[in-house]
């Protein structure tokens, strides 16, 4: 990765981009569940005060008859649509009043029914306080309620009872509960402050007639249902406390039995004419029946007093019933912050991995304008190991490629002038001097001019066979050849030239490598190749020197076994080519004596052409020399098959 722009960059962006999830995540988390712990709660504790509000309103009221305007109002604070229909689901309250308002779910939010309360809503209701035991709601008295004469009696009792306590130095007050009745609530809930005072509380706990009458007919329907069970009647007091049976008498006469008391209710716990629900823990099986027969006795009584149980539906203002929530202004400015924090962040590394990257690619474009306009190239510095450090070194490498280039073609076109001036010269030279009448044009005249003439040609050729070669032109016309007879005729052909240098040129035959395979080549590009090579072995050769040609079939391991290339070489015991040198023998118009002299080396272009002709024939050509001892240049061909080239 190091050495990687692309691993660089994706590291970069898988950096930026893990930043980005993991930073939006987190606050989308925190969000979310913050509002929607939010709402839940605050919806939680609207729909229990809806609850609340709508209990009271049963307890209260025989029927739902008006219960309209409450609902309205309840969904106007809260927010919510409400709606309350029968247990058959029929309307009897909707705050939806538009024609297109969406249907009711089909499980409700709660059941309103005073005589069975949901404890969980109830305990979140709008007081905070819990409801009694056997889920019968304290609002419900029914027949207990106090007329307003009875309540304003007993009130002036209570007042006296207070202004008594204060006198004394107990601090309390005046409670109404729900039935009307007074009671004298000492600050602090400690009422056993009050016994030690002269101020008689007594006075409040006696029953009214309306009370007594109520609990008269409640005592009926409790010995009622013992009866139906075997059980024997009891005697209920104020508190619903009971004892043996006994003739009625005015509760808390001397001799009555009071077990384990039931508490009051809880707005009013020492109230008696408003009698409470909750049961004590019993011991024994006989209290267990009889307090779950005043319990089913107080339902019987107070059910025509009360509301009939009412399906709630609680919902959104749309219909759902679903709460959604939308975003508070400080989560909103945490998303933006957080979010422009990303940015930066992404901002600023694409602006530090951008420079970087920028920095050397403004670098190889000045150098490639420049390199446009012809100024001397320059290199680029090399920064890394990464994709834009190996551009800008194949780009140094170009670069210095293209100056050797530039001066090879200036130096060959330096070479082609001098090559092609030599001859010209010297045939303007005798043209000119016969036609001044300084020459006889006698046949040595032409000889001499027809000799210039020819070498004039042969560079032409040369060139035209280079030429081509570049172009991809340069066709082989391959054929079966036997390369000793071929190794023959080229050793003929240059034998007098080797006589008159006074070199020995012979074929030589091959003794420690196997005979040469078939050979499928262009046996006239062939044999120009090899007479290349013939002819700079002579010329190369000094007099008494030996010139060998010699071909055999190569081997590819050390079992022997051939691997079809056939190699001819051509070796001499000149004067060799210096190791310097010897990179470039292959050149164009490259000479190792830089003279140009004719009598010491040729144009320059054989040993290129004979390079073209051998990748021609889809092989490759070498040379190998010791100074002083002489060179040797091996031709490798593929020993059969078509050429895999032009």
């Amino acid at each position: 990765m190091r050495r990687s722009l692309l691993g660089r960059l994706l590291a970069v962006s898988v950096l930026v981009a893990a930043c980005s999830v993991a930073a939006t995540a987190w606050i989308a988390v925190q969000t979310t569940s913050g509002a929607i712990k939010q709402e839940q709660g605050q919806n939680l504790t609207a729909d229990a005060r809806i609850y609340d509000t709508l209990l009271e309103y049963a307890a209260r009221n025989p029927t739902w008859d008006g219960v309209g305007a409450t609902v309205r109002e309840l969904a106007r604070e809260s927010g919510r649509r409400v709606a309350l229909t029968t247990q058959g689901r029929q309307p009897l309250a909707d705050s939806a009043t538009e024609p297109t308002a969406p249907a009711l779910p089909p499980q409700a939010s709660a059941v309103v029914d005073p005589l069975s309360v949901d404890t969980v809503l109830a305990a979140r209701g709008a007081d905070g306080q819990g409801t009694a035991a056997d889920r019968i709601d304290p609002r419900a008295v029914g027949p207990f309620r106090l007329s307003a004469a009875d309540s304003r009696a007993l009130r002036r009792t209570a007042d006296d009872k207070v202004e008594c306590l204060n006198r004394a130095g107990i601090a309390s007050d005046v409670v109404v509960g729900a039935s009307g009745r007074p009671r004298v609530q000492v600050v602090g809930n400690d009422p056993e402050r009050a016994l030690g005072t002269r101020c008689d509380l007594a006075a409040l706990d006696t029953p009214t007639r309306s009370e007594r009458k109520a609990l008269d007919a409640l005592t009926e329907l409790s010995d009622a249902c013992l009866e139906r069970q075997g059980r024997k009647g009891v005697r209920l007091n104020n508190d619903l406390s009971w004892g043996d049976p006994a003739p009625v008498t005015v509760p808390g006469e001397p001799g009555a039995l009071v077990p384990q008391p039931v508490p009051a209710p809880r707005d009013a716990p020492a109230e008696q004419a408003a009698p409470s629900v909750e049961m004590p823990e019993r011991t024994g099986e006989n209290d267990r029946a009889i307090a779950s027969c005043v319990g089913t006795a107080r339902s019987e009584q107070l059910s025509s007093y009360v509301a009939s149980p009412a399906l709630l539906f609680i919902g959104d203002e749309g219909g759902a019933t679903l709460p959604g929530f939308d975003l508070s202004p400080a989560n909103t400015a945490k998303i933006a912050g957080a979010a422009a924090l990303v940015l930066a962040l992404t901002v600023g590394a694409s602006v530090f991995a951008g420079a970087r990257l920028v920095r050397p690619l403004h670098a190889l474009t000045g150098a490639a304008q420049r390199m446009r306009d012809g100024e001397e190239p320059a290199s680029v510095p090399v920064l890394g190991d990464d994709e834009v450090g190996r551009l800008a070194a194949a780009f140094n490498d170009m670069s210095a490629h293209r100056a050797r280039l530039e001066e090879q073609r200036k130096a060959m076109v330096s070479d082609v002038a001098h090559e092609l001036r030599t001859p010209l010269s010297n045939i303007r030279g005798w043209l000119e001097a016969a036609q001044d009448g300084l020459a006889d044009p006698d046949p040595a005249f032409v000889a001499s001019l027809l000799e210039e003439a020819v070498l004039l040609q042969h560079i032409i050729d040369d060139l035209q066979d280079l030429a081509a070669a570049d172009a991809g032109v340069l066709r082989v016309h391959p054929e079966p050849v036997e390369v000793r007879e071929l190794l023959s005729q080229v050793t003929a052909a240059h034998q007098a030239r080797a006589e008159n240098a006074g070199v020995t040129l012979t074929v030589a035959a091959a003794t420690t490598a196997p005979a040469p395979s078939a050979l499928s080549a262009d046996p006239v590009r062939l044999r120009q190749a090899v007479g290349n090579l013939v002819s700079n072995a002579v010329r190369h050769t000094p007099e008494g020197g030996r010139v060998t040609l010699r071909a055999y079939a190569s081997e590819s391991d050390a079992s022997g076994q051939s691997d079809g290339t056939v190699v001819i070489e051509v070796a001499d015991t000149g004067s060799g080519i210096p190791a310097d040198d010897l990179p470039h023998v292959f050149d164009r118009f490259w000479r190792a004596e830089k003279s140009r002299s004719r009598r010491t080396g040729g144009s320059g272009l054989g040993l290129a052409i004979v390079r073209k002709l051998v990748e021609a024939h889809g092989g490759t050509v070498e040379a190998t020399s010791t100074e002083g001892e002489g060179s040797t240049f091996a031709l490798r061909l593929p020993g059969a098959g078509p050429p895999s080239g032009p």
